[in-house]
C-alpha cells in the first residue's frame, strides 16, 4: 500500500485534562461558542505555554522547532497551493497534499510555540482552501482499490491527512473567526470524518487501514467536541464494538506488542495506534487506554526496537530494507512510551533518532536527554508470540555480542494477512553490523513515480512473496499455501522450543499445511566456542511427506563468493533459468553440482569477514549457485546471489548445515588473518527419534548438539554413530569434548 508518514508535531498530552463534553451536533444556526469549545484538547494551553518557556533550553527541541520553522517558512513564501487531485503516488499533486497537511501541523504548533500569528494564518488559509475543495470531490482518478480515496488516490492516505490536520487545526481553532470555523468544521472535518466512517469496508476492518481511518475520525471529534465521532471510532461504524480501535488493540498484537503484519508495519501502524491512544489518554483518561491489554500499545514499542538491528527493523513480509529507528511513526512512540513509563533505554534510542516531537512528551525526552539520563537499550534473545493470545506462532530472535554481534531470526510467525510472505520458518542472519543472510523484503520503490508510481511492482507477486525467494522449503517448485494468502492466514507455525544460556540459544518450531501431506520442522541455534572466533549458526530441517516428491531448500546470502568448496558444472556460454513460475522464471543458474550426501561448503566475503557455510542432506542433493533478476525486462528486482540445495524423488529427507562466520580482510591494509574455516567437517547422526549434529573443530575439539523429533516433549534420547555415543532428558543437549576420541556424551 502507498504509505505517506506524517510529520508528527503535535500530539496530546498523558497527563490530566478536562473531559470530553457531551455531543454537539452541527445545526443549522449557530452561536458563538464558548472558549472552552475552542481551546486547544490534543494539547492544552497550559501545556503549550510551558513548551514555549522551556523549549529553548532543550537543544533537541530547539533544534526540532528550528526545523519546522525553516519548512513552514519556505512553504509561506511559495504561496498557498491545494491542487485539484490527479496524480498517483509520487506524483505531483499527491505530494503537495502531503507537504500541506505536515505544514498545517506544524504551522498549528509554531504558532503555540512562537506566539507569531502568521502561522497561524498560513494554517487557516490552507484549511479554507481544502474547504473549498474538498466538498466537490468524488473518487480520486488513479483510485485503487474498492474504495478510493478523495485526495489521495487511496483511502489511506487520506487517513493520514486527518490525523496530522486535525492536530494543527486543534492548535489554532480558538483564533478563528466563527464563519471560518464553522466552514473548516464542516467542509473539511465533518465531510472526511463523514467519509471515512461512512465507508465501513475499510472503516471496520482489522487490519492498519483501519486503524488510521479510526484514528482520524476520534482525533477529529475530540477537537469539534463531537463524541458520535469518538465512539464511531472506538466501537466501529455500527457503535457496538464488533470493530474499531479497542477492537483492533485486542485482535492485532499479541500479549507480547508483536503486530500481525510484522515489523514493517507494525512501524507504520504503530503511528495511530500511539497518537490515538495519547488523545484518549488526554480527553478520556478513565479508559486506561494505556493499561489496555497489560499495557500492550506500550509493550508493542518495546518489541518494535527488539525486532531491528544495526538501526533498521527485520524486513519480513512486504517490507522496504530501508526503514529503521529514525522513522517518524516510532519518534512519536518513543516520546510517548517514554513520558507513560519514564523507560531510561527508550532514551537511548531516542539519541539516536535525533529527533523529538513538538509536544510535552518531546519536551520531556529533549530534557531528559540533556540531563544526561540516557541509558543503553538492551538488544537481547527475545520470543515474540504471534497472535491476540500468543498461540500463533512466534518471531524468535537469538542474539550474542551486543547490538552489532550476532543476530539470528526464525520467522515462525502467522501469515500476515495480505502483507505477508509464503515464508513459514524462514531465517535470516546479521553479523558485525551488516545483513548476512537476507530477505528481499518487497518488491517496490516507494512512491518513486518512475517504478509504477510507487506501489507493489509486478514482481512483488512474481517473485518476493514466492517462497524460492527466501529461505525455507519450498516442495515441487509450488509456494506454501498455493501462493494463496487467505488459504495461508488461518494457519500458523507451532513453537516448539526457545532456549537460551551463555553458550547456546536454540529455537524449534513446526509446520503443518503449508503442503498437502507434508510436515517440516526446523531447529536452529547460535552456539559460541572457545575455538570459534565469532558464534556459529546451526541448522536442522526436517521434512516429511505423504510421497515422493522434489525439495529445495534456497539460501539468500549477501556478500562475494570467495570459494566454492564442491565441484560444478558452470554456465558460461549461456545462462539458464530455474524454472518457469513461482518465482522460479526469475533465477538464473550459474554453476551446478551432481547429486552427493556428502557436506560441501561455500565461503564468501562481506565487509571485511569471511561467512563459511557448511550444508549436506540425508539424501542426495544437487547444489546450484544462482542469482536473482532473470525476466526481469524493466530491471525491476536486485541481482542477489542464492545456493540451493535440491533433493528429488524423496518422501523424507533432513536439511542440515552450519554457517560460520571468521576473520578479516583489512583493504586499507592490506591484509588477511583467518581466512580459513575453523570448523574441518559437520556430520549428522541419526536415532529413533532424534538427530545429533557434531562440528569438529580446528585444535581437536568437538561441539555436537542432540535434538529431540519434538523438541516440545521430555523424554529419553540416545544417538549412536562414529564410535560416539550421545544420551540426553529432554527436547535438546549440547555436548562439548576436549578430542575427538568417541566419548560418551552423557
Amino acid at each position: 500500500m502507498n504509505h505517506a508518514p506524517p510529520l508528527m508535531l503535535l500530539l496530546a498530552a498523558t497527563l490530566g485534562g478536562a473531559a470530553l463534553p457531551a455531543a454537539q451536533a452541527a445545526p443549522a444556526a449557530r452561536q458563538a461558542p464558548a472558549a472552552s469549545a475552542t481551546a486547544p484538547v490534543l494539547v492544552t494551553a497550559a501545556q503549550w505555554t510551558q513548551m514555549r518557556a522551556e523549549g529553548a533550553r532543550s537543544p533537541l527541541f530547539a533544534k526540532e522547532q528550528q526545523r519546522a520553522e525553516q519548512r513552514v517558512r519556505a512553504m509561506m513564501k511559495a504561496g498557498i497551493d491545494v491542487p485539484v487531485p490527479k496524480d498517483k503516488g509520487g506524483g505531483y499533486t499527491h505530494e503537495q497534499h502531503k507537504r500541506n497537511y505536515q505544514a498545517i501541523q506544524a504551522a498549528g504548533a509554531l504558532y503555540r510555540l512562537t506566539g507569531d500569528k502568521a502561522y497561524a494564518t498560513f494554517a487557516r488559509d490552507l484549511l479554507l482552501g481544502y474547504a473549498k475543495l474538498y466538498p466537490g470531490l468524488g473518487a480520486h482518478p488513479q483510485g485503487r482499490g474498492q474504495i478510493p480515496g478523495r485526495l489521495f488516490w487511496q483511502t489511506l492516505n487520506d487517513s493520514v491527512w486527518l490525523v496530522s490536520a486535525a492536530q494543527g487545526y486543534d492548535a489554532i481553532r480558538d483564533t478563528l473567526s466563527d464563519a471560518d470555523r464553522t466552514t473548516i468544521d464542516d467542509n473539511v472535518f465533518r465531510a472526511m470524518a463523514d467519509f471515512l466512517s461512512g465507508t465501513p469496508e475499510n472503516f471496520d476492518k482489522i487490519h492498519n487501514h483501519a486503524t488510521w481511518a479510526v484514528a482520524a475520525v476520534g482525533m477529529t471529534g475530540y477537537v469539534l467536541r463531537d463524541t458520535s465521532y469518538v465512539d464511531k471510532a472506538m466501537q466501529g461504524s455500527k457503535r457496538d464494538g464488533s470493530a474499531g480501535f479497542l477492537k483492533q488493540v485486542d485482535q492485532l498484537f499479541s500479549p507480547d506488542g508483536y503486530y500481525e503484519e510484522g515489523p514493517y508495519y507494525q512501524r507504520y501502524a504503530l503511528a495511530p495506534f500511539i497518537l490515538f491512544a495519547n488523545a484518549i489518554e488526554r480527553n478520556e483518561p478513565q479508559r486506561g487506554i494505556f493499561k489496555r491489554r497489560d499495557g500492550v500499545l506500550l509493550k508493542a514499542v518495546d518489541a518494535l526496537v527488539q525486532s531491528s538491528y544495526g538501526g533498521y527493523f527485520f524486513p519480513i513480509n512486504d517490507a522496504i530494507l530501508d526503514k529503521g529507528l529514525d522513522t517518524e511513526e516510532l519518534v512519536a512512540g518513543i516520546d510517548i512510551a517514554y513520558a507513560q513509563t519514564g523507560d531510561a533505554r527508550l532514551l537511548s534510542v531516542a539519541k539516536t533518532q535525533k529527533r523529538v516531537l513538538l509536544s510535552p512528551e518531546g519536551l520531556q525526552v529533549a530534557q531528559a536527554l540533556a540531563d544526561n539520563k540516557a541509558k543503553p537499550f538492551a538488544f537481547v534473545p527475545t520470543l515474540l508470540r504471534d497472535g491476540p493470545d500468543g498461540t500463533e506462532g512466534a518471531l524468535a530472535i537469538l542474539r550474542m555480542g551486543g547490538e552489532n554481534g550476532q543476530a539470528l531470526v526464525m520467522k515462525n510467525t502467522k501469515q500476515g494477512m495480505g502483507h505477508g510472505h509464503f515464508d513459514k520458518l524462514n531465517w535470516l542472519f546479521y553479523d558485525n553490523g551488516q545483513r548476512v543472510v537476507t530477505d528481499y523484503g518487497a518488491a517496490r520503490f516507494l512512491n518513486i513515480e518512475a517504478k509504477a508510481g510507487g506501489i507493489y511492482l509486478p514482481e512483488n507477486s512474481s517473485w518476493a512473496r514466492q517462497t524460492i525467494a527466501h529461505n525455507t522449503l519450498v516442495v515441487n517448485e509450488q509456494s506454501h499455501f498455493g501462493g494463496d494468502w487467505k488459504k495461508g492466514q488461518p494457519l500458523a507455525p507451532t513453537p516448539l522450543l526457545f532456549a537460551v544460556s551463555d553458550d547456546t540459544q536454540i529455537a524449534s518450531a513446526r509446520m503443518e499445511g503449508a503442503y498437502d501431506g507434508v510436515s517440516f520442522t526446523r531447529t536452529q541455534a547460535l552456539l559460541s566456542h572457545p575455538s570459534l572466533g565469532e558464534p556459529v549458526v546451526l541448522d536442522l530441517l526436517r521434512v516429511t511427506g505423504s510421497k515422493a516428491a522434489r525439495y529445495d531448500l534456497p539460501l539468500h546470502f549477501n556478500g562475494h563468493i570467495m570459494d566454492v568448496g564442491f565441484k560444478t558444472q558452470s554456465a558460461v556460454a549461456a545462462r539458464p533459468v530455474l524454472g518457469k513460475a513461482n518465482g522460479y522464471q526469475h533465477v538464473w543458474i550459474d554453476a551446478a553440482s551432481e547429486p552427493t550426501s556428502e557436506a560441501r561448503s561455500l565461503t564468501w566475503l562481506l565487509d571485511g569477514r569471511f561467512y563459511t557455510y557448511r550444508f549436506a542432506s540425508t539424501a542426495p542433493s544437487r547444489a546450484l549457485i544462482g542469482e536473482s533478476g532473470a525476466n526481469d525486462p524493466s530491471f525491476n528486482l536486485r541481482r542477489e546471489p542464492m545456493l540451493l540445495q535440491r533433493v528429488d524423488g524423496q518422501a523424507v529427507t533432513t536439511f542440515y548445515g552450519v554457517l560460520e562466520p571468521h576473520g578479516q580482510y583489512d583493504g586499507t591494509a592490506e591484509t588477511v588473518r583467518g581466512a580459513n574455516s575453523r570448523i574441518d567437517r559437520l556430520t549428522h547422526y541419526r536415532g529413533k527419534d532424534a538427530d545429533v549434529l557434531v562440528l569438529d573443530l580446528a585444535g581437536g575439539k568437538q561441539l555436537a548438539v542432540g535434538i529431540a523429533d519434538d523438541p516440545a516433549k521430555g523424554g529419553s534420547h540416545e544417538v549412536s554413530g562414529g564410535g560416539h555415543s550421545w544420551r540426553w532428558d529432554g527436547g535438546w543437549k549440547r555436548f562439548d569434548t576436549g578430542t575427538r576420541t568417541g566419548k560418551d556424551g552423557k
